[in-house]
């Protein structure tokens, strides 16, 4: 039997309750802030957007844009193979829900998660009484796993991660994390030592069952949005960073100062991370003397852009599918970095900056094979830049070294479907 929940999370769970009153008012800036969608903010509170559907609902619970898309393939196959299943989606966040809006098939529904304060988990529970819950990750929320426990809903963690801080921290506090990970049924591992620290904590079956991202599908390709920008491109040699984090759009920008030396016409294009963030890159990049463009203002590039900021969401796939080259982001910070897997599965080569641990095991397998390289400044980063334009056959023996990565990391999402499908027997009604 799990231990019962000891005074720190009977603190946690009484100080939550009596943050309601304030609750009205943390979504009101956060709407304003384009954080919160105004139109749905009733199902943060519990309150369900949608009729739940009759027979056998699973909740599939995704933290933001990076789960979603580890888990929609999931999603496809739990469908695909259980015509009687619905399943239940929740994110915390705008963007993961306009993800859902277009991708989720028939028979899969979208709310938000609710905020983890007890009587809006009760009410969210109440409503969609699902038979099984499957978090993703590291989104760990005592109310809500505390709430699914409590009705007996089985709870299963898949793709579970954890940096080495985390486990340090978790660790250090095994007091919170030892009720918590012990009401989780099974849990799937992203690797071994997550699966240990994660065991260590109290969590009854601990399988490593790799990571889902590994076989996730690359983003889609918006066809006529490619064919849009590649016309008006041309054949200008193009350089992209992708899901930049804050303090790497300026070492971007003066990489592109550098390769330009060498590669004339070059255009470079930025991602952020979180696209609101755009219009300040922008702005910052104009300061410094570069033809800065908006994509929300412009649909294409000029001929004379120096740095073209993508401040869209849903087609980083489409930048990927457009550039040879690729920066992936949130590495030359303490982030952790961002997922190559997708940037690989569309051909481009992968440059990191030293900051991987959110995907170790992936940059692990990346570097024994030579499919991604590490760059730690912005003379870096205009050095490989310059030598993978010019050198064909280097940029190939890269790109040839990511296909074999991929392979040999692959496997995560038949391991996770072999553990969750006795459970979808055993729950069915």
């Amino acid at each position: 039997m799990p231990p019962e929940p000891g005074l720190p999370l009977k603190t946690y769970r009484v100080a939550t309750s009596l943050l309601r009153p304030a609750v009205p008012l943390l979504l009101d800036l956060r709407g304003r802030q384009g954080k919160e969608d105004i139109d749905r903010r009733c199902e943060r509170l519990g309150v369900a957007g949608r009729p739940r559907p009759e027979g056998m609902l699973i909740w599939v619970h995704a933290a933001s844009v990076g789960e979603t898309n580890a888990v929609l393939p999931l999603i496809d196959s739990l469908l695909g193979t259980n015509p009687h299943l619905h399943i239940l989606l929740t994110t915390g966040t705008t963007t993961s829900a306009e993800i859902a809006a277009r991708r989720l098939p028939a028979r899969a529904i979208h709310q938000f998660v609710p905020l983890d304060i007890p009587q809006y988990v009760a009410r969210f529970l109440d409503h969609w009484k699902p038979a099984l819950s499957i978090f993703t990750e590291s989104d760990i929320w005592p109310n809500l796993i505390l709430g699914t426990a409590d009705r007996r809903i089985p709870l299963i963690l898949v793709n579970a991660r954890m940096s080495p801080r985390s486990i340090s921290r978790w660790q250090r506090y095994a007091g919170i994390g030892h009720p918590l990970f012990s009401r989780f049924t099974a849990v799937l591992a992203q690797n071994d030592p997550v699966a240990h620290a994660i065991k260590s904590l109290g969590a009854p079956n601990v399988v490593t069952a790799g990571n889902l991202k590994i076989d996730s599908p690359p983003p889609p390709v918006d066809r006529a949005a490619l064919a849009s920008l590649t016309e008006a491109i041309g054949d200008r040699p193009l350089f992209l960073a992708a899901s930049t984090h804050p303090g790497e759009d300026a070492v971007i920008a003066a990489a592109h100062a550098l390769i330009r030396r060498d590669i004339t016409g070059l255009l470079t294009m930025i991602v952020p991370r979180h696209p609101e963030r755009g219009s300040s890159i922008a702005a910052s990049l104009g300061e410094l003397g570069l033809k800065t463009q908006l994509r929300t203002r412009t649909p294409a590039p000029d001929a004379d852009t120096d740095i073209y900021v993508a401040d869209t969401i849903g087609e980083l796939g489409t930048f990927y599918a457009l550039s040879p080259i690729a920066f992936i982001g949130g590495s030359l910070v303490e982030h952790g970095g961002q997922n190559p897997i997708e940037a690989i599965r569309h051909g481009a080569c992968v440059l990191t900056g030293p900051f991987t641990h959110n995907f170790r095991d992936a940059y692990a397998a990346l570097f024994r094979e030579g499919g991604a390289i590490e760059v730690r400044s912005s003379d870096d980063v205009a050095r490989q830049v310059t030598r993978l334009h010019a050198d064909p056959l280097a940029a190939g023996r890269v790109r040839a070294g990511g296909a074999r990565a991929l392979q040999s990391l692959s496997g995560a999402l038949e391991k996770t479907l072999a553990v969750l499908q006795p459970w979808l027997e055993t729950q069915r009604v």
